[in-house]
């Protein structure tokens, strides 16, 4: 008999065809979000767990699913798993690295640039049959040539949109916990500061750290007292990294004059405030979305499972 895997979510037809090939594959219907007592019941009997990024796959489902293996996440963080205990219950936890830097990228850049630019409110101007030509002060938004961008996390994602931001004439600076070595720094014509710095003094301000208990509320409400005024804030990487209520607040006053946002805090649920501000482009966590990369995502999850449940190392092994 093959092993059993359960899926939370569909994954793309190619990586569905190759999983049903080599495992018994279950997967909930319909295609929705999970809560935890549903991924408990539907991985209760299987050796291999493919989990999203938004399941919550803690202890209690763990302690539910005795013959399972292997949790072999399908994002490239692991936040969501509850390391610790898979280590505890000898469980191998596997992610998907580095294939979804280029796209996220993209995402950070055509946020910074649609918030900045106002392109969503000109196209709902547009559609609405109220626009009435073109006026000298309509829509007027910021450039970005000669900006500061602040990135805070300069892993491959910090630094691919640093590369993106050279071709625009943006002058970068970064934090990050470690200095990236000088060679980088030249080569992305960028510098490390201090956090404090890099609030006070950027116009945009882009996020890419992890969220760990460290950077859980990086940007606090303290922090937003700190930022440049008039400053925009795009946000790729988690919503907890940010005190949302604080970024809000920051928003409707002004301090910030725009935010994109493509994570949010408690996500699917976005907080209604959110959605009333004229000033944020609000994507639905679809950074890494391109066909190829959720493709490659997918046979990375799919090796992560055969390698595991072969009683191999995996390639994308994190516990």
């Amino acid at each position: 008999m093959p092993p059993r895997v359960f899926i939370t979510r569909t994954l793309p037809e190619t990586v569905m065809i190759a999983m049903t090939r080599r495992f018994e594959v279950l997967r909930a219907e319909p295609d929705r979000p999970l809560s935890a007592a549903e991924i408990a019941h539907g991985a209760r009997d299987c050796e291999g767990l493919v989990s999203m990024l938004s399941d919550p796959i803690g202890d209690t489902v763990l302690a539910a699913c005795p013959k399972l293996r292997v949790v072999a996440n399908f994002a490239a963080g692991t936040n969501n798993v509850d390391l610790a205990a898979a280590k505890r219950r000898g469980i191998t936890v596997t992610n998907t690295p580095g294939v979804l830097t280029e796209a996220t990228a993209d995402m950070a850049f055509a946020l910074l640039l649609a918030v900045a630019r106002r392109i969503v409110e000109g196209d709902a101007l547009t559609r609405s049959g109220r626009w009435n030509g073109w006026g000298p002060t309509q829509l007027l938004g910021q450039g970005v040539q000669a900006r500061r961008l602040g990135i805070v996390g300069m892993g491959r994602i910090g630094q691919a949109v640093a590369r993106r931001a050279q071709g625009f004439g943006m002058d970068v600076v970064y934090h990050n916990r470690h200095r990236v070595d000088e060679r980088t720094e030249r080569s992305l014509d960028c510098h490390w500061v201090p956090l404090d710095e890099l609030l006070r003094t950027s116009d945009y301000i882009s996020l890419h750290c992890p969220l760990t208990p460290e950077t859980r509320n990086l940007l606090s409400a303290e922090a937003f007292r700190t930022i440049k005024h008039g400053a925009y804030l795009i946000n790729t990487a988690r919503g907890e990294v940010v005190d949302e209520d604080a970024m809000i607040d920051a928003l409707e006053s002004g301090a910030l004059s725009g935010a994109g946002l493509d994570v949010y805090t408690g996500e699917p649920r976005v907080n209604p405030r959110i959605l009333a501000l004229s000033n944020v482009v609000a994507a639905p966590h679809a950074g890494s979305a391109t066909y190829a990369t959720r493709d490659r995502m997918g046979m990375m999850v799919f090796d992560n499972l055969s390698a595991a449940l072969a009683g191999q190392t995996p390639p994308n092994r994190v516990v």
